[in-house]
């Protein structure tokens, strides 16, 4: 049955098509038809999916990558329940992501209908906009609501949802109330910031003699006003995950291999659209001393969660950044050089040590591949602008530290690993020519192992490298009942490359260190690739060795939490 372009389904696909989306991730369904119908014949590329939670995976990741909003198309019931951990993950991350479904018809609500189920109550809790929309007059409105709510507009960004009885998108919309306010591609208002509040940020940044920046996900966007920053003003630089590639490993202000001692030492810290999560210990003092902050964030989470700032700025970060500058002119920062100079140097010598024991690391005791001669490879092979998705348990500890590339994306503060498939399918349609790389455990890649085929179907240019240990590690809180050891439970050695083959992808087994090199060389040749790396399970991280080893940069709470209880009874 065609659907009319003037029905509910086709003004969603007119609506997405003139907001600049080229793409919808979705897993089809007889809820969902007259869109995905109409988006088909608005040409959207429609990328099926295997698994509704990747759809949505997909869709944070092209969000993430390119600043645009990210649209996962789910049918109804268990399409949307599929659905609800890459909603949740998004949430957290707030990620600009619409997620779009169906319902039963209006005449069979609440009468036992095939997947009659109250989406809108389950996913409200994570997403900015939840609703049903049964009035087909008011769908134009309602989608540019939701749209709008998920780019942040009037609020911080993250997943909206909205979905529709299947009759009310067969409906006909009268031309009427077809308005062009509400169909129109919208750009997102940009706050300019306060002077007053940039002169007191100025005043505390140039006096302060040992001044650190954070960045996280309000400063993407702003790579070119934080670099500007960083050369006026001399102050060492922090990236964290939500903001890996915006400062070049180069630049003499990184200091990222000194995270522990920057963060002790800073008497001023400056967070750019940086949330002061667990990864950044909350901002405790017991931490950070006595530093003061400032804060510059376009939405409230990422102002004043935790501490607050001696100074808060909420604008743009790119225009927070480069008024900055302007207001500073020629004045002469006081910052201690030697201080900074001293942190680059100890960086540079513990990242050259760094790669130099991942280029020499020994196999296992079993003859085994260590893990990190795997990623010394990859870093070698895939080239300066690559765009790189780690995930995993312990692998992600040793990926995390051993890639590094301009655009890096992992399980986010949600820790949600298995995304390591679904991210690199939609880097690598999003960026076909650049080399996108997923660096992976076989525990994690086994949570969207299936994608494999939606790589393959689309033609995704994307290699995959699984780090095959056979093991899944598990937490340790307790070293004495363990009696110092690791543990874990066993996966088998399974041949993921004879999978990846069996749907048509490229793929090999490496289990030398002589069939590594030539392997990922003819994988990037011929992506999407899929590289099987058999390691030893001897090899176990810094973070697995404290029972931490599930979510970035947690190895060093272990420590700040006893600080932080000695910082409370006064011991500190």
């Amino acid at each position: 049955m065609k659907t009319d372009p003037d029905s509910v389904a086709g003004l969603v696909a007119r609506s997405l098509k003139r907001r600049g989306v080229e793409r919808v991730f979705a897993l089809c369904g007889g809820h969902i038809m007259p869109i995905w119908m109409r988006l088909d014949a608005e040409g959207v590329r429609i990328v099926d999916v295997r698994d509704e939670r990747a759809a949505v995976h997909m869709a944070q990741a092209h969000a993430e990558l390119t600043g645009q909003l990210g649209v996962a198309l789910v049918t109804a019931g268990p399409g949307v329940t599929n659905a609800m951990t890459g909603i949740a993950n998004a949430h957290v991350s707030r990620a600009p992501v619409l997620v779009l479904s169906g319902t039963s018809p209006r005449a069979q609500e609440n009468r036992g209908g095939l997947q009659d189920l109250d989406h809108t109550r389950l996913v409200r809790a994570i997403t900015r906009y939840a609703r049903t929309v049964r009035e087909p007059d008011l769908a134009l409105a309602e989608l540019d609501e939701a749209i709008s709510r998920a780019m942040g507009e009037g609020g911080e960004p993250g997943p909206a949802y909205i979905d529709f009885p299947t009759d009310t998108l067969r409906s006909v919309v009268p031309k009427a109330v077809q308005l062009e306010e509400h169909l129109r591609p919208k750009p997102r208002p940009a706050a300019g910031p306060d002077p007053d509040r940039i002169a007191e940020a100025v005043d505390l940044l140039w006096s302060a003699r040992r001044v650190l920046v954070i960045s996280g996900r309000g400063a993407r966007g702003a790579g070119p006003e934080l670099v500007a920053l960083l050369d006026r003003l001399g102050a060492v630089y922090l990236d964290t995950g939500e903001s890996r590639g915006l400062v070049p490993d180069a630049h003499p202000s990184v200091v990222g291999a000194m995270r522990g001692a920057v963060m002790g030492d800073a008497d001023v810290v400056l967070t750019v659209g940086r949330r002061l999560d667990f990864q950044l210990a909350y901002g405790s003092p017991a931490v950070f001393g006595g530093a003061k902050f400032v804060r510059l964030a376009d939405i409230p989470a990422e102002l004043r969660d935790n501490r607050r700032g001696a100074v808060e700025v909420l604008a743009s970060p790119a225009e927070s950044l480069r008024a900055l500058v302007e207001a500073a002119g020629n004045r002469a920062p006081a910052l201690d050089r030697a201080w900074a100079t001293k942190l680059r140097a100890s960086h540079e010598e513990r990242a050259r040590k760094l790669r130099q024991t991942m280029a020499n690391a020994p196999p296992g005791g079993d003859g085994r591949l260590h893990p990190n001669r795997v990623l010394a490879a990859l870093q070698d092979a895939m080239g300066p602008d690559a765009i790189v998705v780690v995930d995993g348990g312990d692998f992600l500890s040793f990926a995390r530290v051993g890639l590094s590339a301009p655009a890096m994306l992992d399980p986010g503060p949600f820790g949600c690993i298995g995304v390591g498939v679904p991210y690199g399918i939609a880097a690598g349609l999003a960026f076909p020519d650049r080399p996108v790389v997923v660096a992976t455990g076989d525990g994690a890649f086994g949570f969207n192992a299936i994608e494999v085929d939606t790589a393959v179907r689309h033609k995704a240019p994307v290699l995959i490298v699984v780090a095959n240990n056979g093991a899944w590690q598990i937490e340790v809180h307790d070293q004495a009942v363990t009696h110092g050891k690791v543990v874990g439970t066993r996966l088998q050695f399974s041949d993921h490359a004879a999978m990846a083959r069996a749907f048509g992808m490229h793929a090999e087994r490496v289990e030398t260190e002589e069939q590594l090199k030539p392997a990922i060389e003819r994988a990037l040749a011929n992506r999407p690739a899929l590289i099987d790396a058999v390691v030893t399970p001897e090899a176990v991280s810094s973070d697995a060795k404290t029972g931490l080893a599930w979510v970035p940069d947690l190895q060093p709470l272990a420590a700040w939490d006893e600080a932080e209880r000695k910082w409370r009874r006064g011991g500190a």
